[in-house]
C-alpha cells in the first residue's frame, strides 16, 4: 500500500480547497479533487502527493535512451516511471502512462527510495551509473523524486531527469542540488503551441536556462509534421545563446493518442532540419531513425 505523504509547495484555500505551487498552473484543487497532473490531491483539506512511490515501469536503459549523448556515454542507467503529467499533448507518446493511466494503477509497484537506490546499486557492476526520472512527466512527483535523488546521492549515483521542464523556480532550484543531468523537452518555439499542450514556452525556457547553470542538459523537439517544423531555426539559434555545444536531439513524430491518423515524420525531414540546426549547435543528433 502507498504510504500517505503531504507535499510541499502548495497554500491552503477557501472552503477546505488547497493551491498547489509547484508548476505554474498553480491549480486550486476542492476536497477530493486532483490537480491537472492527476496524483496531487487534496484530501482533508491538505495536499498530498498521492503518487509516492507508484512505480509504472522500471527498466536498465542505455544512457542514450534519455536520450543523453554527452554524458557518460555507453553507461547504462536504471530508469523509473510513474503515472501522470501536467501536460495535455494531443501527440503523447507515453500515454498510457501519462493520460490513460487509472487503470494501470492497480498493477503499478510501491517502492520506497531505500528501495530503488538498492536495485540501482545491484546494477553498478554491470556499469549501471545511478537512476533515471523518466517514461512518464517525474516533476509532478517532486517529493519522491527529490527523497530518492538524494539518497542517490548519499551512495555516489548519479540523477538524471528526463522532464517537459515545466515547474516554478524554487522548487526547481532545491531540486537542482541533486541532480547531475537533463533531458529537457522543448517541444517547439511557439507560444501558441505551447498554449495547445498546457504550458508556456518562458517557463521551459527558463528551467533550460536555469538547468544549464547547475547540471549537465541537453534537449528533445519531438518533430511533427505541419505542427513544428518552422520553429528549429529560431529555436537552435536561442539554444546558441546559452551554449553552443549543447545537445539538440531531433526525434521522429509515430502515430500516438489522438494523433493516431497523422503520418510519421519523414526521415528527410529530420536531415534537413539537422543542417538547419548544426548553422547554430555543434551537436544536433537524430538518433536511431
Amino acid at each position: 500500500m502507498t504510504e500517505i505523504h503531504e507535499a510541499d509547495y502548495w497554500s491552503s484555500a477557501e472552503n477546505n480547497g488547497v493551491r498547489c505551487e509547484l508548476c505554474p498552473h498553480c491549480c486550486r484543487i476542492d476536497l477530493g479533487a486532483v490537480g491537472i497532473c492527476g496524483v496531487r490531491e487534496n484530501r482533508n483539506g491538505a495536499l498530498l502527493a498521492a503518487g509516492y512511490g507508484q512505480v509504472s515501469s522500471i527498466a536498465l536503459d542505455p544512457i542514450e535512451k534519455k536520450p543523453l549523448y554527452l554524458f557518460h556515454p555507453g553507461k547504462i542507467i536504471l530508469s523509473i516511471g510513474g503515472f501522470g503529467c501536467n501536460f495535455r499533448c494531443q501527440f503523447c507518446q507515453n500515454y498510457e502512462i501519462s493520460k490513460e493511466y487509472a487503470h494501470r494503477q492497480s498493477d503499478a509497484r510501491t517502492l520506497t527510495p531505500h528501495d530503488l537506490v538498492s536495485l540501482a546499486r545491484q546494477a553498478m557492476p554491470d556499469g549501471n551509473i545511478g537512476l533515471a526520472y523518466t517514461y512518464n512527466e517525474p516533476l509532478i512527483g517532486y517529493e519522491f523524486v527529490r527523497d530518492t535523488a538524494r539518497l542517490t546521492r548519499e551512495y555516489g549515483l548519479c540523477n538524471v531527469l528526463v522532464t517537459n521542464g515545466y515547474i516554478n523556480k524554487e522548487p526547481l532550484l532545491e531540486l537542482l542540488q541533486l541532480i547531475d543531468a537533463m533531458n529537457i523537452d522543448l517541444k517547439g518555439f511557439d507560444d501558441s503551441f505551447y498554449k495547445r499542450v498546457g504550458g508556456d514556452l518562458e517557463t521551459v525556457k527558463n528551467t533550460i536556462t536555469l538547468s544549464h547553470e547547475h547540471c549537465h542538459v541537453e534537449v528533445t523537439t519531438l518533430v511533427i509534421p505541419d505542427e513544428n517544423e518552422n520553429d528549429i531555426k529560431q529555436l537552435s539559434h536561442w539554444l546558441k545563446s546559452i551554449d553552443p555545444e549543447i545537445a539538440l536531439h531531433l526525434s521522429r513524430f509515430f502515430p500516438r493518442y489522438h494523433y493516431s491518423n497523422k503520418t510519421p515524420t519523414p526521415r528527410e525531414t529530420i536531415h534537413k532540419l539537422r543542417e538547419i540546426a548544426k548553422n547554430h549547435l555543434k551537436n544536433v543528433f537524430t538518433g536511431n531513425m
